[in-house]
């Protein structure tokens, strides 16, 4: 039946593109406008081409969906933690899409008090996303913000926790995070470029005035920076961060004095990054400094913040990354990262002896959670495997007792994490360098070269892709697939350097990694180029263009999610979000070298005449990370390019941006997709 469909065909427009004295021809940059009719037409097309070309799997789709909604517990509730006098909870009722936000006074026996019913605000919404939600220090006002679009542009209100009204204040294209000074009547937030999106300026407002008489504070002028505010865990100050890729700079003010001027904490230097904490008198700060790459610990007094005060509290070690740090009156907790795993190491302030939380799996990721309590000696924090659901656990850092607050249930009485195997293998790279990978799969899998893989990676932006749990993915390892994470390097996963060798002119080793992991994996006999499955989203989905380019034969089948691969047409365009902040992860092509060296591996650059994989692409309308002209320009010209008859699909969710689908069952039917994809080229129907 599928024989008489065909695909739609974009036209072609030639545009001539000219830079630094080479000139390249993109036939599709027309789509480069979402308010032109024809783009529209083309995306509706594209996806009435998929639908039907999928018709068949439908039915299995919506088994897909019933079977992982059946696994989540739809009447499910955090794990509650006190706050300034309250218990807060997120909680989601059966049926319901969206959280409910609610708090108890002092016990968790007292009356539930709804701040906020994403439910109810949701309604009429085909989007809506709740940003950032702060409750005043004297616990009567909570300042939210929503977004109803999915371009990340929200609008901030303010509620009375008291009477349950919203107030008159209304502050519109936004960022969406804000926070209280300690006198309950002024916040401070955050707003961006309306170009480019670039959150570049931090506001202040006084309850009962209008938006247009708000003072701006502080204005990032640098293009390459973005900038934030919080307040620390101690409550006594309010900080701006400017950050770019490699640099950080902080500006403090006391919260009890909100009409203060912020005092820069210490000046920006090319390449030095550095956080803060407030403890005590003093401020600890976590910074790579004088070629600390894997970062170190150092402390200053809070009347001198520059840094020929600070002193070193825990020094640079060549194979531990230090990733965090949690103050507590009575301890410091340190996370840590080694051999690509995570540690959580507790410091207590007393000199008494430290030590290290004990774990055991080789696939695992252990993180602090919530700690918003600064008197206490229980420590959050989170704990999962591949095949173990994930824990939130109570940790008493003086007795050592560790209480479980709750593990993921795994409903319908079928999963039981003995029936899974899960391990990590170590690839070798061409140039010699050992790559991990993570897997998962049936205890009962045999090696014979013919079981399904799905491999998934990121492998950019210095972001570590731990090994988790997903209840989701158990529909895809009873169906006889493995699941494998490879850690290639653009990530952090095996410390700072792993992160630099996969960035601006080393960017090749992210692609070869993952091709190297691939050959590995074959030549194991765990699968085969006939069941061997890719997958990758934004920068990853960057990743799956570079690898259908360079080893399409290694591939039965891709899904590229919201995928960046007009690399050059888009780097050199500095109206797009994100731009000019990405310079330091990708270089600058207003460069020879960096030009150079990104075009030779940009996906729709390099599209050439040859076999390709099945291929499942997927973008939202909206997406302001990766506009959605970027994978749809790139599967017109694969269309026309491409030898064989394999099938692409592009899939454009025509109400959402990067992040897809708003509601909480949502995005099973955008995975019930993905799954249907794969399952289908397996010939496995049920």
């Amino acid at each position: 039946m599928s024989e008489n469909i065909q695909p739609p065909v974009a036209k072609i427009i030639p545009k001539t593109l000219e830079n630094l004295g080479h000139t390249r021809t993109d036939n599709y940059f027309w789509m480069n406008d979402r308010e032109n009719p024809e783009v529209i037409d083309y995306l509706n097309k594209e996806n009435e081409y998929y639908q039907k070309m999928t018709a068949h799997t439908k039915d299995f789709q919506k088994e897909l969906f019933e079977e992982m909604k059946a696994r989540i517990k739809e009447d499910d509730e955090s794990v509650p933690y006190l706050y300034n006098g309250y218990y807060y909870i997120t909680r989601f009722e059966k049926g319901k899409d969206y959280p409910i936000y609610s708090r108890k006074k002092e016990s968790l026996s007292a009356k539930e008090e709804i701040m906020f019913d994403c439910n109810e605000m949701a309604q009429g919404q085909s989007y809506f996303q709740l940003g950032g939600l702060s409750v005043s220090p004297d616990n009567k006002l909570a300042v939210f913000s929503f977004d109803t679009v999915g371009r990340r542009i929200y609008t901030i209100q303010i509620k009375s926790l008291e009477t349950n009204e919203i107030l008159e204040d209304i502050i519109e294209k936004v960022t969406g995070s804000a926070v209280w000074a300690n006198d309950n009547k002024t916040i401070f937030y955050s707003s961006q470029d309306e170009v480019t999106l670039r959150s570049d300026k931090i506001f202040k407002h006084k309850l009962g005035s209008k938006q247009a008489d708000d003072i701006l504070v502080y204005f990032e002028k640098d293009d390459t920076y973005n900038v934030e505010i919080a307040k620390s865990k101690s409550k006594k100050y309010l900080a701006i961060e400017s950050g770019s890729t490699l640099t950080t700079e902080y500006r403090i003010l006391n919260a009890d004095n909100p009409d203060g001027k912020f005092e820069i904490f210490q000046k920006r230097i090319r390449g030095v990054e550095y956080s803060i904490n407030h403890y005590k008198d003093s401020f600890y700060i976590m910074t790579n400094a004088d070629d600390a790459e894997n970062f170190k610990l150092m402390k200053t007094p809070e009347t001198a913040t520059s840094k020929e005060n600070w002193k070193e509290v825990l020094a640079h070690r060549e194979d531990v990354l230090l990733e965090d740090i949690e103050i507590f009156a009575n301890y410091l907790v340190v996370e840590e990262r080694s051999n690509g795993l995570n540690k959580i190491r507790i410091m207590p302030w007393s000199g008494e002896e430290e030590y290290y939380l004990p774990f055991e799996s080789e696939t695992y990721t252990a993180y602090t959670t919530t700690n918003v309590d600064f008197d206490t000696e229980i420590l959050r924090y989170g704990y999962q495997s591949m095949t173990t659901p994930s824990s939130v656990i109570d940790f008493n850092m003086k007795t050592r007792e560790k209480e479980i607050k709750k593990e993921q249930q795994v409903l319908g009485g079928k999963f039981d994490k003995n029936n899974y195997t899960e391990e990590r293998i170590w690839a070798t790279a061409t140039d010699g360098t050992k790559v991990p990978i993570s897997m998962v799969y049936r205890k009962e899998l045999i090696k014979d070269g013919k079981n399904p893989l799905l491999q998934y990676a990121y492998g950019s932006y210095g972001h570590s892709m731990d090994a988790t749990f997903s209840s989701t993915r158990l529909s895809l390892l009873d169906r006889g697939f493995i699941y494998a994470i490879a850690h290639i390097r653009g990530g952090e996963d095996l410390g700072r350097q792993w992160y630099e060798d996969g960035k601006l002119l080393k960017k090749k080793n992210t692609f070869t990694d993952f091709i190297d992991c691939s050959k590995f994996l074959i030549e194991q006999k765990y699968t085969s180029p006939a069941h061997l499955y890719a997958e990758g989203g934004s920068a990853g989905g960057l990743l799956m263009g570079v690898v259908v380019n360079m080893a399409p034969d290694l591939y039965n089948g891709v899904i590229a999610q919201v995928a960046f691969v007009d690399v050059i047409t888009t780097m050199l365009d500095d109206s797009i979000p994100l731009t000019t902040g990405e310079y330091d992860e990708w270089g600058n092509p207003n460069k020879k070298k960096y030009y150079n060296y990104m075009l030779s591996y940009s996906p729709y650059d390099n599209i050439k005449k040859q076999n390709y994989p099945n291929m499942y692409v997927s973008t939202g309308l909206h997406d302001s990370q990766v506009q959605y002209w970027e994978p749809a320009k790139w599967v017109a010209k694969l269309r026309t390019m491409k030898t064989n008859d394999t099938v692409l699909y592009l899939d454009t969710n025509m109400e959402a941006g990067h992040g897809g689908a708003s509601g909480r069952f949502e995005a099973l039917k955008e995975l019930a997709k993905e799954f249907s994809f794969l399952l289908d080229l397996e010939e496995i129907k049920k």
